[in-house]
């Protein structure tokens, strides 16, 4: 990823707070013209600086109204074939590789604690899969967000 620039930084606030904003819209709110905005909103695309648009969509409205999160210990040989099976779980929303005592953090939406077991269950009969500890989410208290490292930025 290339280095942000003020204009970038400019750019990426003014989407953070409007995220449906045109090109136009863009370039009136930051004193640019369309074929600016237009050229570095593609130089960001390309750098891989933009997420997919299914970060914004809320598992609830989709009949998953449960996050828990389950920390994986696994045979460190049969990693890679175990990342492939779990991405196989559409419950799986995403997934990280840890240091520390945990192999995998997953992050799983569900519709009710019996989905959760049958989840967990899945997971556990991955080959290579040693154990599994399970959280669930209470609540979000601290949302995903960048707002606040792009303002230091800015």
């Amino acid at each position: 990823m290339y280095s942000l620039d003020k204009t970038d930084t400019k750019l990426l606030q003014a989407l953070s707070a409007d995220p449906r904003s045109t090109f136009v819209a863009l370039a009136d709110t930051l004193g640019l013209s369309r074929n600016t905005v237009q050229a570095r909103m593609k130089r960001l695309e390309d750098s891989g600086a933009f997420l997919g648009f299914d970060r914004r969509i809320n598992p609830a409205a989709l009949g998953y109204p449960l996050t828990a999160f389950i920390e994986v210990h696994v045979q460190q040989k049969r990693l890679a074939q175990i990342v492939l099976d779990l991405a196989l779980i559409p419950e799986i929303v995403q997934a990280h590789g840890m240091s520390g005592q945990t192999d995998l953090l997953v992050r799983v939406v569900c519709t009710d604690a019996a989905d959760l077991f049958r989840i967990d269950g899945t997971i556990l009969a991955c080959d290579g899969v040693e154990r599994t500890e399970t959280s669930l989410a209470m609540g979000e208290v601290i949302p995903y967000r960048l707002t606040p490292l792009l303002d230091r930025r800015g």
